[in-house]
């Protein structure tokens, strides 16, 4: 965060200062007044169960100077309207202040986005000071969140963005117009909420549609939705992928016994091993789009090979965990879709050792659909696994899909209870489903 009094934050984002207008703000804006930083902002909303407004002492005691909200608070608070739209413009207003000598890439995909993210912020972080947006906080309030916690010294700002309708990533990059912008791909995810493929992919687009003049796309050559957008932008294009048509190809991909890949990425001119410590296959893909966008910011390629190889990704995504008594524990609860469920299960099927137990839960937001979704992944997964415990009520047709491998249990509770009761030396146990089934508690409790 650049430094800012209340009196300039005010005029930017239109309000009016309710105390010390002299007070300056040094520190990042959060919505947590537990996660304050010294001199932070602390953005208070006005919810339908939970006033922010509440918590501006807690804030302030934590180290908050000010308040952003739409009351007055014992901190000195800029006065607004609309909380959300004044985050919005604070935001814009100080990654334009930064904007000469600043590179802006925007991530979005239906599934992969914040892996990839972790790989391209290792990636960029060897050039320099590098940005980027913290777990999966990619939303109209999340990216605004991250760009506010850009400086001076930053180089580079790394925004994952993600959409559930149509017209979200264009909002976002109404704020900041990025000079590189990722697609990884056009899933299910969401598929519910957006109604089609089609929409999915008209709004993932928009990240192409809204780059600088003179951007660059970076897109899947694997992906045929995701390749014809190349037609949405005049800038320069760079694709990426195991297809032969790709400009940084995944070749010789091999797993070792742990599911970890290696694998050369290789351009038109050079080329460099990659051994990623991280599980899955998928994760030679994701590695692929960060090397290129990594190009297109101007680090080599052998610089990106190797901080690749150290790079560490985000809770819950394909954690890898040894279990009292000898099994092993593949944590990637954080979400779930059809695809990056199959991703999962193909992990699960790659690591050696005894049995495979894939622990499911329910997908959400996948519309008229789910139930044969859910089927379909059901199959699937009683063939990468030799048992398929579902989680839930929401998850049944996984256990109708799965046949005679499935065991069907009531809840989480009943989840760890029977993982407990079966789980050996040598099992391997993945457990995955959307966030709202929360299934991260049956990964903590057998850890």
């Amino acid at each position: 965060m650049i430094p800012l009094s209340l009196a300039e934050i005010a005029e930017v984002v239109g309000g009016t200062v309710e105390g010390d207008g002299a007070v300056t703000v040094t520190t990042p804006a959060v919505l947590d007044g537990r996660q304050v930083e010294p001199g932070g902002l602390f953005v208070a909303f006005a919810g339908e169960h939970v006033d922010g407004h509440d918590y501006a002492a807690q804030a302030g005691r934590a180290g908050a100077v000010a308040v952003l909200g739409s009351r007055p608070t014992r901190l000195p608070t800029v006065l607004v309207e609309d909380a959300q739209a004044a985050l919005q413009a604070l935001a814009a207003h100080v990654v334009s202040r930064l904007r000469d000598g600043l590179t802006v890439v925007g991530l979005t995909g239906s599934q992969g986005k914040t892996g990839t993210k972790d790989l391209l912020a290792a990636v960029l972080s060897s050039a320099g000071r590098t940005i980027a947006t913290i777990g999966s906080l990619n939303n109209e309030l999340g990216v605004p969140l991250t760009m506010l916690r850009a400086d001076a010294a930053t180089r580079f700002l790394v925004l994952e963005m993600g959409a559930r309708h149509v017209g979200d990533i264009a909002e976002l990059t109404g704020l900041v117009a990025p000079d590189i912008a990722v697609v990884l791909n056009v899933g299910q995810a969401h598929l519910g909420e957006f109604g089609s493929r089609a929409a999915i992919a008209r709004t993932k687009g928009e990240l192409v549609r809204g780059l600088a003049p003179g951007g660059t796309a970076v897109l899947n050559a694997d992906d045929p939705r995701v390749l014809t957008m190349r037609s949405l932008t005049e800038g320069p294009v760079l694709t990426f992928g195991r297809a032969a048509r790709a400009d940084v190809r995944v070749r010789g991909l091999a797993l070792d016994r742990l599911g970890r890949p290696s694998f050369t990425l290789r351009t038109a001119d050079a080329s460099a091993p990659v051994v990623l410590p991280h599980v899955g296959a998928h994760q030679a893909l994701n590695a692929s789009a960060a090397a290129a966008a990594g190009l297109a910011a101007g680090v080599s390629l052998d610089v990106t090979a190797a901080a690749l190889t150290t790079a560490s990704l985000s809770k819950w995504r394909m954690e890898l965990r040894d279990l009292t008594g000898g099994a092993t524990l593949l944590n990637d609860s954080y979400n779930a879709n059809p695809d990056s469920t199959r991703a999962a299960l193909d992990a699960l099927a790659a690591i050696e050792g005894g049995r495979r137990i894939a622990v499911l839960g329910e997908m959400l937001e996948l519309g008229a659909g789910s139930e044969a979704e859910h089927r379909d992944v059901g199959e699937y997964a009683a063939s990468r696994a030799d048992v398929v415990a579902v989680v839930g009520e929401g998850a049944r047709p996984i256990a109708d899909g799965a046949g005679e491998r499935a065991v069907v249990l009531a809840d989480n509770v009943a989840a760890v209870d029977w993982l407990r009761g079966h789980l050996v030396a040598g099992d391997v146990v993945l457990v995955k489903a959307s966030r709202g089934a929360r299934l991260d508690v049956v990964a903590a409790a057998l850890v």
